[in-house]
């Protein structure tokens, strides 16, 4: 469908290039806009209010953040993002703002003309859906009906949607089915990334049909399929309002895999779940990553993703939570020099894109892990080299050894194999404060959450602290924040007690 595109980046080069691939391409544009920078964008957006926006991430300060947010929420064009940077802070800003898809600089022309297409198909069924176009009517049911919320339709059906793999086969699909002999069909329907299918109620055995539409399917074509049916039978909810269940059922597909057919009745709602590791969850990866615990990993990501049961969390959380867990293989990989290695890089972003975009969990985890495993054998021959980063490994080794109140100088420094002077000088060179501070500041993050997040009696956190001596590490706890341990928990409570109280 033809719209206004608008593309916002920093670099002239870039801004040009991604403008002539769009041009070359054969998809239907009425106007290009360009933008260098973010209040260009600004003005540009609100005076062209254009269909398409493709904007650097990298250009938007903090302070202008909630500016695009409300921009974005408002016009709600189709949105691709770009980034020099491949951190799982960006990763989490794009499924934030639900961008159709995060490209990571220096930019592969197949990959932007792919998500050209998907920003086309997208801004298509956009269109038909506030109704400028309304093809593919039946009888009294249209695009129109699907996503636009009305009231409750005297007439109740039921809801089949399926979905592929691959949305660039989403045209054979809805061939495929409009030519398929069901019973009962009232609308078959082609969206950007899957085919609806209207029963009647009075429609009988659908998920077998869908099983046999599934069988056949894949008697003439490779692409796995899944399909999810609504056989809810209130008429006091809209057709909208079923689509929108059907939609969120299909994202169950995540976790289920594909080439299977999944009936409910009624909406199904995610379980919270908290997107990011929590400091012990670090350090277990960081003792994970620092022993070369491969079996280890394995287990832990099994129980973690593969184990999950209805109730399930929200697809994306798990998403950021995984990119939590590639941040600290990033540090690793930071510690061996491997983040220089053109190979490793290529595979860190294919496993960055994985995390986003694969529509299939378990498919994920296991390419992280045999990363992963591609990863210890790097660091193990930059080791042979001896290319890797003794301050980056001593301070892991730090991390995961702090609660040993008899951790020296010399035993990080002959984990790093230099001499301790040596590394002693290295660390303070590279991070301005000496092994003591360093060690003194792990132990001290960890007290503090200890205080805020558990009920443990002070003695306690001491020794998971490495302090032998509670008396001495209560001293040096008020020395460094000021107040006693006992004062630091109580203020931090009410505080707590506050914010709740104000809500």
């Amino acid at each position: 469908m033809e719209g206004k595109w608008l593309i916002a980046d920093r670099d002239l080069n870039e801004r040009e290039g991604l403008k002539w691939l769009l041009k070359t391409s054969s998809i239907p544009v009425t106007n290009i806009l360009l933008a260098s920078n973010y209040q260009e964008f600004v003005v540009g957006f609100e005076q062209e209010r254009p269909d398409v926006v493709l904007v650097e991430l990298d250009m938007i300060t903090k302070e202008g953040w909630s500016t695009f947010r409300e921009l974005m929420q408002i016009y709600d064009p189709v949105l691709l993002l770009t980034t020099a940077e491949g951190t799982f802070e960006k990763a989490r800003l794009a499924i934030d703002m639900q961008a159709l898809d995060l490209m990571i600089k220096p930019f592969s022309a197949t990959k932007v003309k792919a998500a050209f297409q998907k920003a086309s198909r997208k801004l298509g069924t956009k269109i038909q859906a506030d109704g400028i176009l309304s093809p593919n009517t039946y009888k009294d049911i249209s695009y129109e009906a699907l996503f636009i919320s009305q009231t409750p339709n005297s007439e109740n059906y039921h809801i089949a949607a399926f979905q592929t793999e691959s949305i660039r086969t989403i045209s054979t699909l809805h061939s495929f089915l409009a030519e398929y002999p069901f019973r009962d069909v009232h609308g078959i329907f082609a969206l950007d990334d899957m085919v609806v299918v209207l029963f009647k109620e009075t429609g009988h055995q659908l998920t077998e049909q869908c099983q046999k539409a599934m069988r056949k399917w894949e008697e003439e074509f490779s692409e796995p399929l899944a399909i999810v049916v609504h056989k809810g039978n209130s008429t006091s909810i809209t057709l909208n309002q079923k689509y929108q269940q059907t939609r969120k059922m299909l994202e169950f597909t995540y976790y289920k895999g594909y080439r299977q057919v999944a009936e409910f009745e009624h909406s199904l709602e995610w379980v919270h779940m908290d997107p990011f590791l929590a400091p012990p969850e670090q350090r277990a990866w960081v003792d994970m990553l620092t022993n070369v615990d491969l079996e280890k990993i394995k287990k832990w990501l099994y129980d973690e993703f593969l184990q999950l049961q209805d109730p399930y969390p929200e697809p994306g959380l798990v998403r950021i939570r995984l990119t939590s867990i590639l941040a600290q293989i990033r540090r690793y990989m930071k510690t061996y020099n491997l983040n220089e290695n053109q190979s490793f890089e290529q595979d860190y972003r294919y496993i960055f894109n994985s995390i986003l975009y694969d529509r299939v969990l378990y498919r994920t985890v296991q390419n992280l892990i045999l990363f992963i495993q591609k990863l210890f054998i790097g660091a193990e021959t930059s080791v042979r080299n001896s290319k890797q980063d003794p301050i980056e490994r001593g301070i892991s080794y730090m991390e995961a050894n702090f609660a040993n109140s008899d951790l020296r100088l010399e035993d990080v420094a002959h984990y790093v194999d230099r001499n301790p002077s040596y590394f002693s000088h290295l660390l303070i060179t590279k991070t301005g404060s000496s092994f003591t501070e360093v060690l003194t500041a792990l132990r001290m993050k960890e007290a503090k959450r200890l205080l805020i997040e558990t009920n443990k009696p002070i003695k306690e956190i001491s020794n998971l602290t490495g302090y032998q001596n509670s008396n001495y590490f209560s001293r040096m706890f008020k020395e460094l924040t000021g107040t006693s341990p006992r004062e630091f928990r109580i203020q931090k409570v009410n505080m707590s007690k506050d914010e709740l109280g104000s809500v």
